[in-house]
């Protein structure tokens, strides 16, 4: 099973930028999907992006289509650039992988589609 760790997260005024990173250990993510989520309290983890390792390809949340970029290296890492940040991004950011997912585009990843999490880190966007 995989390990994730997600860093890059802290405070940003809006209209700013983070790039938030996910390295993983133990394992490959050559054939993994990961997803990012994001979490507000009293809400449910809501999913944000994902991209599928085999071929790139991508789903976004309508909410952060066109300022957010999903991304990974030749290593174990993935990114999510996020760039006009807006208040209501604020929330805890996770990370998750999984061997056996496929991101659907038009779809939004689910929490119970993904077996590996990292810790969180969190992201408050305020003036």
């Amino acid at each position: 099973q995989v390990q994730l760790v997600e860093s890059g997260g802290g405070l940003v005024q809006p209209g700013g930028s983070l790039r938030l990173s996910c390295a993983a250990s133990g394992s490959t993510l050559d054939y993994h999907a990961v997803g990012w989520f994001r979490q507000v309290p009293g809400k449910e983890r809501e999913g944000v992006s994902c991209i599928n390792i085999s071929d790139g390809s991508t789903y976004y949340a309508d909410s952060v289509k066109g300022r957010f970029t999903i991304s990974r290296d030749n290593a174990k890492n993935t990114y999510l650039q996020m760039n006009n940040l807006k208040p209501e991004d604020t929330a805890v950011y996770y990370c998750a992988a999984d061997p056996d997912l496929y991101c659907d585009s038009g779809s939004p990843p689910g929490v119970g589609d993904f077996g590996s999490w990292g810790q969180g880190t969190q992201v408050t966007v305020s003036s």
